[in-house]
């Protein structure tokens, strides 16, 4: 199978466990304000590589992945879920860790097909990376375009598979900073048993000169980036609704 690719990076040190190549796959139906990636949106462009070609490059540098392995993201990697599958089926058979870095807005748990492939998928898949952008559905749809009740499905799901996750939530002033949010999204964080990391992530504008470049309109333009110290607030909010929702169940 072919996929639709972006670029690679060779050495990824940010995208789950140790040293790791990086796939960045072509198209996404969201359309996030603060999305440094824009040119990652349509499936057009970018390269056509076969699952050998990935590996083959994977293996001419595989003893620098030796405590890492290979992420899939993009875009959307689950746009490609045919070609993800096959692919981390077949790094599976190499011993090669396999982690997904979604925000699972595909996932429809009512439709038997859909979730006939997530589960092939997720049956190969050593961990996921969850970007959560906001935990407000209606919130959620004015920053990306869509609504999040599928998403938060999609977490839960993931749980119920007893998948390991990493939690990501990217902290934008005055968009996703909001103190009662990042408490309702640690209790929500709070009712799941596998999240292994939460990654709280400053907001940056270092994207905006690639929508320059494609001729579109910055959506965050003056937004000044978030501080270490503001993403710290907020995930210190973050883990307080973990900690009061896991203290209720108890």
């Amino acid at each position: 199978m072919i996929g639709h690719i972006h670029s690679i990076e060779s050495f990824g040190t940010v995208d789950g466990p140790g040293i790791r190549m990086v796939v960045f796959t072509k198209g996404c139906p969201l359309r996030c304000q603060y999305c440094h990636n824009p040119d990652t949106w349509e499936m057009s462009g970018g390269t056509d590589m076969t699952v050998e070609e990935i590996l083959s490059q994977y293996d001419q540098s595989k003893e620098f992945y030796s405590n890492g392995g290979l992420t899939v993201t993009g875009g959307e990697p689950l746009m490609q879920i045919g070609f993800v599958t096959e692919l981390f089926e077949a790094a599976r058979k190499k011993g090669i860790h396999t982690c997904l870095d979604t925000s699972g807005v595909t996932f429809r748990r009512e439709n038997k097909d859909i979730r006939a492939k997530f589960d092939r998928l997720l049956s190969v898949t050593d961990l996921v990376l969850l970007d959560i952008k906001h935990i407000d559905s209606s919130e959620h749809e004015k920053l990306c375009s869509q609504p999040n009740e599928n998403i938060l499905d999609f977490a839960r799901y993931l749980d119920e598979k007893s998948i390991p996750m990493w939690i990501r939530h990217v902290v934008v002033p005055g968009l996703t900073d909001d103190h009662r949010y990042l408490y309702q999204l640690g209790r929500f964080i709070g009712t799941l048993r596998h999240v292994k990391a939460l990654d709280v992530l400053p907001y940056h504008n270092m994207g905006e000169m690639k929508y320059e470049k494609l001729g579109i309109s910055y959506p965050l333009k003056g937004v000044s980036p978030a501080t270490k110290e503001q993403a710290a607030e907020a995930r210190k909010y973050i883990l307080m609704g973990i900690r009061d929702e896991r203290r209720q169940v108890k």
